[in-house]
């Protein structure tokens, strides 16, 4: 039985693949937008967000109102979060925001994770997804 051994060129190919990586990874770390600012720090429109695939979603309606209820029944899962987005249409948000607030409080009363995300859109809308993503 012989045993093949790595030609000179596919060794040094392979150093070449190496090096390209580190280049491009160190060239992403200082990496800046147009205005000056890390991507981290960008404000995030609605599309920009990473949310999971939803385990349950919560629709309030006249029949379930209460998520505290909601999220009791479930018996949600401690890696999971609750991400509440809040849809306002016009110049003032305070209604959708104070809605998205009730029912992140009524989330924290239950050691469930809550995020809310606020974004201007078509019409009013607040809905709660609970999904297993992570809180940055």
């Amino acid at each position: 039985m012989t045993m093949r051994h790595a030609l000179p060129w596919q060794l040094i190919l392979a150093d070449l693949a190496l090096i390209l990586f580190l280049v491009a990874l160190s060239a992403l770390a200082g990496l800046k937008n147009e205005a000056g600012l890390r991507p981290d720090l960008v404000p995030m429109r609605e599309r920009d967000i990473a949310v999971a695939p939803a385990q349950a979603l919560f629709r309030p309606t006249q029949d379930t109102s209460d998520i505290g209820q909601w999220l009791s029944e479930l018996n949600v899962d401690p890696r999971a979060t609750l991400t509440v987005f809040a849809r306002y249409r016009g110049d003032d948000p305070s209604a959708s925001w104070q809605e998205a607030q009730d029912m992140a409080e009524a989330a924290r009363k239950l050691d469930v994770p809550v995020r809310v995300v606020l974004t201007p859109a078509e019409q009013d809308d607040v809905y709660a997804s609970l999904a297993f993503d992570e809180l940055r």
